[in-house]
Parts: C-alpha cells; sequence; structure tokens
C-alpha cells in the first residue's frame, strides 16, 4: 500500500539550505518566528543569530561532532538549532523531562561532551541538580555566558557570513543523508535509544506534510506550538512545517500552561494549533471567551482524540484534525484533513509513504504497521555501541503499531503490539478496553494495564482519573453496547492524575508502575 507520488528532489538538501530557500522564497524581512517575549524573528534575524551564536559554540565545541542542547521551546533554542548546524555540528536535543538516569545515558549514547542550556531556564523549571549530574566530566554552557563574550568583531564575522550565507551552508556539508539531529525515546524498555534523523528526513516530512495539507493551510496561517522541540511532532510539525514554508511560528515552553497558552493564542491571532489530546481539554477547560477564536485547525497526535475532547471544543468552532507517527518516521506518517475528516482514524498516508501489513497471531481485526519512505531514520544509535548508527533491515521500519487500512486508505490504530493481553486465549486490546470506559466515561482519561496474575498469567485493571468509576457501572454499560465481558478490567484504580510524559503522551509505564503499587496496597 502507497501514499500519493512524492518528488524527492525535494529532500535532498539540507536544513540550513532549506531555510535559506525559504528566506529567498519569502523574503528575509517576513517574520517567521515568536515566543512569549512577543519579540518577533525575522528570516534575515534568524540566520544572523545562527551565524552569531554557531561560530561562538563551534569554538567551545573544539572539534566534536555533537553538542547536546537542553532548552525549552522559545526562540533561542530555534537559533542555537540552526547556529549548530550551519556549522557542521550535530544538535543532540536532550528531554529534560527524563530525569537524570536517561539524560546520562543519551549522553554517553551520542558521546555529548558539551551542553548548552540556559541559566534562567534551569532555575524556573528547576533543574539544578540535574544539570549538575550531567555538568559531571560534561562541559555546561549557558547561552546568557555565550552572548555576553559576544563583541563587536563576532557580529561584524556574523553579518559577513549572512552575505554568503549559502557558502556557509555548503562549507558545513551537503550531504542531505547526513544526520541532522539526535532525539532519543523515552527508555521505558531499557536504556533510551537515539533516533537519527537526517537532513532528508526533516525537510521530507515536512514537505510531505506540505504537499498532503495543500488547501488545508498556507503562509498566512501563524502556527502555535507549545510542544517541545525534543518531541519530534513539536519539531518537525510543530516548528520547522512552518520555518520551511513561510508560515510564523508561535513557539511556548510549556504545554502545561492551561491558561497561559490560550491567552497567547488569542494574542498571536494564531490559527493553527499542535497539541495531543490531553492537552487539548486542559485549554478548552481554562480559556476564557474568545481566547480560541482565531483557530481554524488543531492537529493532534501522540494519543486518540477522545469524543469527550470533540465536544468541548465543539463550541470554538475549531476542526480536530487527528494524526499519526513515531519519532523513527520524523515523525508524521498520517493525517485527517478539514475536507476529508474520518473521527477514528488518523487519515490518509503522507505522500512518499510505502506500507505493508503484516499478520500477527492472535490478532484478527488488524495487522503490524512496517513503513518506508524518505521520512525514515537513518537508524538507532544505542548504548552498548555509542555513536554507532544502525541501520534499519532494508530501509523498513517497524512502527509495532496494530492498524487497519480501509478501501479508502484511511488508516485506524488499534494499538500497539505490545499494548495487548491474552486473556482465555483471547488477545485483548488494551486500546478497545479504553475505548469501553471513554464511552461510559468521555470526560475522564482512562489507561488500561496489564499485571501480574497468580492464576491467569495477567490481568487488565483500568487506571483512571474519574472520581466515581465504578466496574459495575462499566460492565453494565459493555452489555448494553454488546462488548464482550473479557473487555471489562479485572478492576479500576481511582486517581487524581495519570501520568503523562513531557512529550504529552500517556506515561504507559508509569501507569502501570501506580497501578502495580496500588494494588499491593489494598
Amino acid at each position: 500500500m502507497q501514499g500519493p507520488d512524492f518528488d524527492l528532489r525535494q529532500c535532498r538538501t539540507t536544513l540550513p539550505l532549506a531555510l535559506l530557500a525559504a528566506r529567498k522564497r519569502h523574503g528575509g524581512r517576513t517574520a517567521i518566528l515568536e515566543d512569549p517575549e512577543r519579540k518577533p524573528l525575522t528570516y534575515n534575524q534568524l540566520v544572523l543569530g545562527a551565524m552569531v551564536l554557531g561560530a561562538r559554540l563551534k569554538s567551545i565545541a573544539k572539534g566534536d561532532a555533537r553538542i547536546g542542547v537542553l532548552l525549552p521551546s522559545v526562540n533561542g533554542v530555534i537559533v542555537t538549532l540552526f547556529g549548530l548546524l550551519f556549522h557542521g555540528i550535530t544538535p543532540v536535543l536532550l528531554n529534560f523531562t527524563a530525569g537524570v538516569r536517561n539524560l546520562r545515558s543519551a549522553c554517553v549514547t551520542a558521546e555529548v561532551e558539551v551542553i548548552v542550556t540556559s541559566r534562567r531556564f534551569v532555575e524556573q523549571a528547576r533543574l539544578d541538580d540535574v544539570v549538575s549530574a550531567l555538568g559531571e566530566g560534561r562541559e555546561i554552557v549557558y547561552l546568557e555566558d555565550v552572548r555576553k563574550g559576544i563583541g563587536f568583531r563576532d557580529k561584524v564575522t556574523g553579518v559577513l557570513k549572512t552575505l554568503f550565507a549559502r557558502l556557509v551552508a555548503q562549507r558545513a556539508g551537503t550531504d542531505s543523508n547526513a544526520p541532522a539531529v539526535i532525539l532519543f525515546t523515552s527508555g521505558t524498555e531499557g536504556a533510551p535509544k537515539g533516533v537519527v534523523l537526517s537532513h532528508a528526513n526533516l525537510v521530507g516530512n515536512t514537505m510531505q506534510i506540505w504537499q498532503h495539507a495543500a488547501g488545508a493551510i498556507s503562509p498566512t496561517d501563524v502556527a502555535f506550538n507549545p510542544l517541545p522541540v525534543f518531541h519530534s511532532f513539536g519539531l518537525t510539525a510543530g516548528t520547522l512545517l512552518g520555518l520551511l514554508n513561510g508560515m510564523k511560528v508561535v513557539l511556548y515552553p510549556s504545554p502545561l500552561h492551561y491558561k497561559q497558552v490560550p491567552k497567547l493564542i488569542h494574542e498571536t491571532k494564531a490559527t493553527l494549533l499542535l497539541a495531543t489530546d490531553t492537552f487539548l481539554v486542559g485549554y478548552a477547560r481554562a480559556a476564557e471567551a474568545g481566547e480560541l477564536a482565531s483557530l481554524k485547525l488543531v492537529v493532534t497526535g501522540a494519543e486518540r482524540v477522545k469524543d469527550g475532547t470533540r465536544a468541548l471544543w465543539a463550541p470554538f468552532g475549531t476542526m480536530i484534525l487527528e494524526g499519526y507517527g513515531c519519532t523513527e518516521c520524523s515523525p508524521v506518517l498520517a493525517c485527517n484533513l478539514p475536507d476529508d475528516n474520518r473521527f477514528g482514524t488518523v487519515g490518509r498516508l503522507l505522500p512518499g509513504i510505502t506500507a505493508k501489513l503484516e499478520p500477527v497471531e492472535g490478532i484478527h481485526d488488524g495487522a503490524r504497521l512496517v513503513v518506508k519512505g524518505p521520512n525514515v531514520m537513518r537508524g538507532y544509535m544505542l548504548a552498548e555501541t555509542p555513536s554507532e548508527i544502525r541501520p534499519l533491515p532494508d530501509e523498513w521500519y517497524d512502527t509495532g503499531d496494530i492498524v487497519q487500512i480501509d478501501s479508502d486508505g484511511f488508516v485506524t490504530i488499534r494499538g500497539r503490539a505490545k499494548r495487548f493481553a491474552k486473556l482465555g486465549g483471547e488477545m485483548i486490546s488494551l486500546a478497545a478496553v479504553e475505548a469501553l470506559a471513554n464511552g461510559l466515561w468521555p470526560d475522564a482519561t482512562h489507561v488500561a494495564v496489564t499485571l501480574p496474575d497468580p492464576r491467569k498469567g495477567e490481568q487488565v485493571v483500568l487506571v483512571t482519573d474519574r472520581p466515581e468509576a465504578d466496574r459495575s457501572a462499566l460492565l453494565a454499560h459493555a452489555r448494553e453496547q454488546e462488548v464482550a465481558e473479557l473487555y471489562v478490567p479485572r478492576a479500576i484504580l481511582v486517581v487524581e492524575k495519570i501520568p503523562v510524559l513531557g512529550s504529552g503522551k500517556i506515561d504507559y509505564a508509569g501507569t502501570a508502575d501506580l497501578a502495580q503499587k496500588m494494588r499491593a496496597l489494598i
């Protein structure tokens, strides 16, 4: 199965060259980037900032091929990212919510010796202990100190470089298959894995999205992105898509600021919002009258959009488009469109993506999705072989997701292959258990997990933030819906808050640990 045709020549370039091409098409004085400081950067200012800052960071790196970046989603992180890229250094985007163990592992895996961060950010995010731990054996560079050290000569050199920016970019490298960034998986199944995305991967995915969404978005739109750039959705769809296509991007450093985000959406007149279901619920509940009125579209990923979320957003008149992807695919693989939006699906595959479905024993209503395309990663970096890129077999990536693709090409996610439980000889989708609970309690968050069972091997438990959730009520609902009793969890555990990762995804491992501890106390 294959998405629409895609011209591979579009992604045979590097990110710096793609940025310069966008500047030429849309004009150097076009404001393209903004954050809560409300000081928009034009293409010219972004390139100049990258030239000046990147040169200083290169001198600090002393020949290192990679530098760790520990920064929030504000203008400075994008200037830093392109500053490194314009000077031939690969940014390693570190997840500051991952904890010391995972961050240390990531630094070892990518052989990071220098980390760029900000004193203001470290203080506000209370990361002093984390940065102190990472600084053992590594150099911590604060942007505030770098900026203080930038003198008149640095600024003049930067201006001269901007006049010959294309030559600077070409000197940094013209191989579109070279690593552009390194991101890391959450590490819930062991040491975090480095995902090596090339320039072609990232440029290609932005162009795939732009072609797929032709007519739905344009350079006149304003994209609001509260997602972190260490998450591929926030990096590619939330940031690079706009920068490389002339669409202004407004960054916000935390998706959890439910009251502040709607206010800034209103102030910047944003028309497009990128978020997850969890965050959408928070924004809808916190927004004051008129604050979300400018939004035409909301594009979601990372988790399924619940019916209750759509109901919350219905009064705003904003269309919610559910999409799907994974870090290893840069990340977007499929997305619904305004004139072709089927609830319950994640839309059709993007142009240039080829998919095959591989049967999984015991699962009859879906198959394992394996994909190939210009956006599929270069390979993994693993803790046991630091810096070594392990390519994918034959360039195919196994998503690990069980999906169905209908005759019209719409993709429906049935669940992760690992999120199935074998009960009574049947393979039960944990996502289906969650969907059953959502049908009865649509205004709450539900997570189904498996716990060891001494008699049956494993049991399904539902963790929910619905205070009055009751198994008997869910059982009655299942019978009304003619759903087999196997899909009704053995027990329901009520919590105040479901654990969420910094990227906005449900923390399934954390929820399972929480359920295990709660069961032990019962």
